[in-house]
């Protein structure tokens, strides 16, 4: 029998049978189309799995040699340097099974304080972006608010509230030099009870901030306490950047870890990947695991086959040969030493930073940085002028690329060798001197 959750969407036996195994609150969170959503374990893949390991098995959508092998252009096969089997034939819409095993593991290497919690099996996404939009689908209905700080990837705007109607609000991101909590609490206060969407991401993409332990601590007290008053929240982690921290005190764990299992009205949702942690961006490798208070292992089983199905309903599956890839790396030996040696270009880069801002106190006058410790990117506050005006003369008369984000200029030292930052902030100086000595001569004309 087949129920309907809105007129234009039909709700099949299968999604309703996945529905009836969640809990209340956490069914509650799913979108129209989250809620009639589901993996197909039955028709054309339930046939070719009951004919796995025939000898003669007609049921595979691809081309097979006369050797069984996937059929494959030979000089493919020769750029790829792995086996057929690993780079030709599609992979599950949950990922490639060894893989979403070896990431759980390293998830739990990598945040000790989610060992021993229930957590789903990570389902692989086309990377993060398309993570984003699998999350936006199971949970995001047009109307509904999705609370973030006022910093925020502009991509957020596209995949939320382009693709699915859901409305961004947004709070001021900083108090003074640390995160705004209060700002946190106070959108989240707003309205009657009921379900919220929430976006966490740290390091922060423009800012390259991450919170502070104590403000993670606080961060967490100010989500439970909105669960406890019967808010339904689903707290989207968006941990693209995650590891790429440089000092003391701020949270080296995801805030995920403090959040899995902190309510059973607070279903965490963790989008990470290969992508900026592992320096593979065009690998197109990503992630989603599930996790709140109270989860039994087959509520989360659940929610994976709900991200899977959404998976199979939009790209079928992510690339097998980036699959397969970066399982290998993973599995070497010296893996840890080439992440190690990897990262800390980035952390000297930072630093480098550091020491060019401390030493000159004089950009004081030009530009103001925003408070950063972490990922790939600083944002400036210039002095006195408008920050597009200074992009356009940073390209045309001193040969440097900049972003402008609103009021602020996003400088993405991940990209820029460290023999260069000292030139790119004297730049950045001397243009927005430029321009506040062209205002003052315009003021001073009769």
């Amino acid at each position: 029998m087949r129920r309907h959750w809105r007129q234009d969407i039909e709700l099949n036996s299968q999604a309703a049978h996945l529905n009836d195994q969640l809990p209340p609150r956490i069914l509650s969170m799913l979108s129209t189309k989250g809620k009639a959503i589901y993996f197909p374990n039955e028709g054309i893949l339930a046939q070719s799995a009951a004919a796995r390991g025939c000898r003669i098995n007609g049921t595979i959508g691809i081309a097979l040699d006369e050797s069984g092998e996937p059929l494959h252009l030979s000089g493919l096969n020769d750029m790829v340097g792995l086996a057929p089997g690993e780079a030709f034939p599609y992979t599950s819409s949950y990922g490639k099974p060894a893989l979403r095993d070896r990431w759980l593991e390293m998830l739990l290497e990598k945040n000790p304080s989610l060992e021993g919690l229930s957590l789903s099996r990570p389902v692989v996404t086309n990377a993060l972006t398309h993570g984003l939009s699998v999350t936006a689908s199971l949970f995001g209905d047009a109307g509904d608010r999705l609370i973030m700080p006022d910093r925020f990837w502009g991509n957020y705007a596209l995949v939320f509230n382009h693709g699915f109607g859901v409305r961004l609000q947004t709070y001021s991101t900083f108090h003074g030099a640390g995160f705004h909590v209060d700002g946190l609490r106070n959108a989240l206060g707003m309205g009657p009870p009921g379900k919220r969407l929430v976006l966490l991401n740290f390091p922060n993409n423009p800012t390259g901030y991450t919170c502070t332990e104590r403000e993670a601590d606080q961060i967490v007290e100010v989500l439970v306490a909105s669960a406890d008053q019967g808010c339904d929240l689903v707290v989207i982690v968006d941990d693209a950047y995650f590891g790429l921290v440089y000092e003391p005190g701020i949270l080296k764990e995801s805030i995920f870890a403090r959040l899995a299992a902190a309510h059973p009205g607070l279903l965490a949702v963790k989008v990470d990947g290969a992508t900026k942690e592992d320096f593979a961006w065009g690998y197109r490798v990503g992630f989603i695991t599930f996790g709140y208070g109270g989860a039994d292992q087959n509520s989360l089983d659940v929610l994976a086959d709900k991200a899977a199905g959404t998976v199979r309903g939009s790209i079928s599956n992510a690339s097998h040969l980036s699959q397969s890839l970066i399982l290998s790396a993973y599995n070497a030996p010296d893996y840890p030493g080439w992440k190690a040696r990897t990262s800390q270009v980035l952390r000297t880069r930072y630093e480098t930073v550091r020491h060019i801002l401390n030493s000159h106190p004089e950009y004081a006058k030009s530009f103001t940085p925003e408070p950063f410790n972490s990922g790939y990117f600083l944002c400036v506050r210039p002095v006195g002028v408008r920050p597009e005006q200074v992009r356009q003369i940073l390209v045309e008369d001193f040969d440097t690329g900049v972003i402008t984000v609103g009021d602020l200029i996003r400088i993405a030292y991940s990209s820029v060798a460290c023999k260069h930052l000292p030139t790119l902030f004297e730049n950045l100086h001397a243009a927005i001197g430029h321009l506040q000595d062209s205002q003052v001569d315009d003021l001073s004309s009769p």
